[in-house]
Order: C-alpha cells, then structure tokens, then sequence
C-alpha cells in the first residue's frame, strides 16, 4: 500500500472514532471521537498549547517546550474523562482536572505526526494510548505524512472559463491530489501577461465569512475586493490576476474546530488564545501548496496582495518571488474590530 493512501485511511480512521498505530510505537485512540466501549488508558496524549492551557507546561521537558504532552492522572482514564480533559468547551462545566503528572515524551515525532492528522481531520488533538478494548489500528509512519503532504501530487484536474460578477474574462482551474479530499482552486482573471507580475490573492476558504456573510472576520469583504482590484487592472489593460481559493478553512483547523473557537472568543478570548485552549496552532495553512498551484500556472512572479508578512516570507521560502507586496485592508466593523487588532498586535499584521 503505497504511503499516501495509509493516510487517508488514517484520518479516514480518526474521523471515525478508529485506533491508528503510529511509527509502529503510538497506538492511539482519539478522545474525542473515539469508539471503543468501556476503553481505557493509564495515559493521554496532548498537544503542547492545551498542556500550558491546564498548567501543565512547567512539568515538562524544557528541551522541547513544543511538543506534545504525556499525562498519566491518579487512575485509567476513560473517554468521557479524556474528552473533558481535551475539549475546552467542557472547562467551565469541569473547572477541576488532575492531578495530572506529565511523563517524558520517548517518541517525540510519532507524538507531533498524531497532533497533525488530528489537525487535518479536525477534531481535537488528544488521544488515549495503548487503550485497552480496541479493535486492529490502521498503521501509518511519519514517513507516510511527509509523502502525502509533498506537493508533487498536486496537478491541475480540470479548467474552464467562469464569467463572474466582477469580471467575465475569468478562468477557473482546479488542482487536486489523489488522497487529499481538499480540491484547491485558482480564477485568473484578465489575459495572461508574461511580462507583467499578476496581482495575487491567497485566499483560505471561509465558509461563514465567504458564503454566509459573517461580520466576525473579514474574510468575505476581502475576498471580494481582491476579485474586483484584479478585474480593474485587467478590463484597464495595466496587469492581470490569480486568485487561490485555498482548502483550509479556519486557518488550516477546520470547519468544526473554527466554531469551537467560535465560542471560546465569546467567552472573552482572542482569536490567538482560543485556537491555543483548544490545543490547537494559531496559523496551520499550507503554503507550499499555494507555491506548487502558482508553478503550474507558469507564475513566477507575483504581486501579492496582504497585509501578513509572514505569508510573504513562506512564498518566497518556496522560491516564489514577491516583485511587490500590495496592502489589503478595508474598514472594520464592531463585530471584527478585536479581531483585527489581534491579527495586527499579535500575529504581526501590517494594519
């Protein structure tokens, strides 16, 4: 079986509530999917920020403050008591967690393999270990991960003119991979101009703000600027545009656990912090994903419109070269003001 198709079985097993074996050293259940009655384990897996969430960051390891968390509490630990441990929208019900002690980590990259296929099939990143009442666990390797993430396997699947609102003269193309479900997307819009740098918009799927108009973010606003500013350029014949509408909801965290920090930011915390009580990084997007679509369009150059320097630091990390940064900013309103403050104060935003 070739590496790719063990992890899509693998996140296919954890969406199901599936044990998986990781580097043939990690057999683990996930805790908040996990369907095994009567399961039990003396020890849970967590991630490294829901560890310093529960104050557990100054027993471990110092030499790897980022790594994942191995906590052993007085007796086995059930589901229902890992899921209360792992899903920070039970803290307020369940004030009261441990002792816990947390034990030195002897597979450190099988543990951050496990926090990652959490992540990509988006549930929370906790997992029992070595429980007992478990069925055959689907095998993968680190190995594995690192294959199915190269992005050679992304080719275009598939284009066509698209006539849209801001512009007629557009083209969308779709990329895929065969054991990635997520089907990324580009719209060209204008005639392609070797001569000239395209005006260049990454654009992570937003469902609330994108489709359903949510004034939490400015996701949706965004989006639509970005389509309208290359359509002015072309329709004046002074440039074209390439928009990627990336796979990536929630900032690579998915759908599920966006609304979870949904909640949590209702409750008082930023953006940052929500994503990290849920054991989960502020900023998971896939980059080189974005390079690749960007080479097989032929684009070398971009003009990329952002306001995240970050993000053009992890283009030109990936040989693409920003010929100009161009801002993109637009007004906020009363429900996503906080919001762009902490992508400005903490996450290092340009607004």
């Amino acid at each position: 079986m070739r590496a790719t198709r063990r992890v899509a079985l693998a996140l296919d097993a954890l969406r199901h509530g599936w044990p998986i074996e990781v580097d043939g050293v990690l057999r683990l259940l996930p805790a908040e999917t996990g369907f095994a009655p009567g399961a039990t384990s003396q020890r849970l897996l967590i991630s490294s920020a829901r560890a310093v969430t529960l104050k557990l960051a100054n027993q471990r390891e110092a030499a790897e403050p980022q790594a994942p968390a191995l906590i052993r509490a007085g007796e086995p630990f059930t589901l229902g008591a890992a899921r209360i441990i792992a899903d920070p929208a039970l803290d307020l019900a369940n004030p009261f967690k441990g002792p816990f002690l947390a034990e030195p980590l002897d597979h450190p990259q099988a543990a951050q393999t496990a926090m990652e296929l959490a992540r990509l099939a988006g549930i929370l990143p906790a997992f029992l270990i070595d429980p007992t009442s478990c069925n055959e666990a689907q095998a993968i390797s680190s190995g594995d991960l690192a294959e199915w993430k190269d992005t050679r396997h992304l080719a275009i699947a598939a284009r066509a003119r698209l006539p849209i609102a801001a512009s007629e003269e557009a083209e969308i193309v779709a990329f895929r991979s065969a054991d990635d479900l997520r089907e990324h997307v580009a719209l060209v819009i204008g005639a392609q101009n070797g001569d000239r740098a395209p005006l260049v918009r990454l654009h992570s799927e937003c469902l609330t703000g994108d489709i359903l108009g949510s004034l939490k973010c400015d996701c949706g606003p965004q989006l639509d600027a970005a389509l309208h500013a290359m359509a002015a350029e072309a329709r004046e014949g002074t440039g074209w545009g390439v928009l990627l509408y990336l796979r990536q909801e929630g900032r690579g965290i998915g759908l599920i656990n966006k609304l979870r920090a949904y909640e949590l930011q209702d409750q008082g915390f930023d953006t940052v912090d929500a994503n990290n009580r849920l054991g989960l990084p502020t900023e998971a997007r896939d980059f080189p994903v974005a390079a690749r679509m960007l080479d097989l369009l032929g684009v070398r150059s971009v003009r990329l419109m952002t306001n995240n320097p970050s993000k053009v630091s992890a283009l030109e990390a990936e040989g693409v070269t920003i010929a100009e940064r161009v801002p993109h900013q637009l007004p906020p309103n009363p429900h996503n003001a906080r919001y762009l403050d902490t992508k400005r104060d903490r996450s290092g935003h340009l607004l």
